[in-house]
């Protein structure tokens, strides 16, 4: 859809199809974070409504999103999750080790890193 509201931020490139929506992005650059978890003795805090959401669910152990595939139980707290999750029913390993002739690849992008570091000695800093 159309998103005709820019975030004015230097480097932000965050762009809203609603001045609410873009208003929402404003404390991810200004450190505010004016939603507080309201669980008793956390100090939590986040940036947008959602994050917060999303933190909730550490205390509750709500997992709203469910695996569809025929007779798995998986459930997650977040829909990100369930994407990768997915990923043993497909196959899917979007991430490749960029060393030459390594042909690994892996469902997170972090498993590259892992597998990097194991494997050709690389620290996640390394270039070469």
């Amino acid at each position: 859809g159309e998103r005709p509201y820019a975030c004015d931020a230097p480097g932000c490139e965050y762009r809203a199809a609603t001045a609410i929506n873009l208003k929402s992005n404003r404390p991810t650059h200004t450190g505010e974070r004016p939603f507080a978890c309201d669980e008793p003795e956390c100090e939590y805090r986040a940036a947008q409504a959602g994050t917060l959401e999303k933190h909730k669910r550490t205390h509750s152990g709500e997992r709203p999103y469910a695996c569809d595939e025929p007779g798995c139980g998986y459930r997650a707290s977040e829909a990100g999750s369930i994407k990768v999750h997915k990923r043993t029913y497909s196959g899917e390993r979007p991430y490749a080790c960029d060393e030459p002739g390594c042909k690994y690849r892996s469902t997170l992008s972090s498993g590259v890193w892992q597998h990097k570091k194991r494997q050709h000695k690389k620290s996640k800093h390394t270039t070469n």
